[in-house]
């Protein structure tokens, strides 16, 4: 029996598993250290080589996510049928396991955030100055273009013939629709990305060890099996951007909504 409890205690987390609720948890007494808020402007960034640095991440990142993702829905796209690719499966696995990766790869240099949607979510948290998520969003969207772009210029033919990977919301399904998708999507991912990245978690989850790629990963994984049937998920403003500038014609613009708010007269 002394045997059993001293596993136990092993394996137990240093914090009470009762946590206070109500006015008994309005306390000043934490057991994590809350980073400080990033000041809104910071041009002292500008002069910094890692801040320059993790732009060049993002927007290689970025132009991986899409050279690698674009290529693997045209694959499914040209088959036959489903069953002769990997099919909505497979480029789910593509667009979560690239995620994964790349965010393995770039965390350590920019965060790895390789989405404007999550760089928004971060600013308005105060994690990262105005400066630094401007020249992030820049940079993604440029990454992303760029990628949509050699996919293009490898197999144009191809590339136009498919679609080139643009979203649009399918028939049978409303624009409404494909905005709530869209909203719901982009929710699932920013929540992952700050529940698995926060403070609280890394102080009272210690024996849990988590790799905070996997997550974000999974979850984009998730989504994607869930509305590409629907928009062909975007829940990435650069990814979407990137491959209807590069495919520019009607179809790549309709649904984006943004972009149907000012002129824009695409090739037909």
């Amino acid at each position: 029996m002394e045997g059993k409890e001293e596993d136990v205690r092993l394996g137990a987390n240093k914090f009470s598993e009762r946590q206070p609720i109500g006015t008994a948890a309005q306390t000043d007494d934490k057991d994590y250290k809350e980073p400080p808020a990033a000041p809104l402007f910071e041009p002292g960034e500008l002069k910094s080589w890692s801040f320059w640095r993790a732009g060049i991440a993002e927007f290689m990142a970025t132009f991986l996510f899409l050279y690698i993702t674009i290529l693997t829905v045209m694959g499914v796209k040209r088959s036959s049928s489903m069953c002769a690719s990997v099919g909505i499966q497979g480029i789910a696995w593509a667009f979560g396991g690239m995620i994964f990766a790349l965010v393995y790869c770039t965390a350590g240099i920019s965060g790895g955030h390789i989405n404007p949607a999550v760089t928004f979510g971060l600013l308005l948290a105060r994690k990262l100055s105005l400066t630094r998520a401007i020249f992030y969003m820049i940079m993604q969207c440029l990454g992303a273009i760029c990628g949509a772009g050699v996919v293009k210029g490898f197999q144009k033919g191809p590339y136009e013939r498919n679609l080139g990977g643009v979203n649009f919301v399918a028939p049978g399904y409303t624009k409404g629709d494909g905005l709530g998708a869209e909203i719901v999507g982009t929710f699932v991912l920013v929540y992952t990305v700050f529940s698995a990245t926060d403070a609280k978690r890394n102080a009272r989850d210690s024996h849990v060890p988590i790799l905070a790629p996997l997550p974000i990963g999974f979850a984009v994984f998730l989504v994607h099996l869930a509305t590409i049937p629907i928009t062909g998920t975007g829940i990435n403003p650069a990814r979407s951007l990137g491959a209807a500038i590069i495919f520019n014609k009607h179809r790549g613009w309709e649904d984006h909504i943004v972009i149907r708010a000012i002129p824009f007269k695409a090739r037909s």
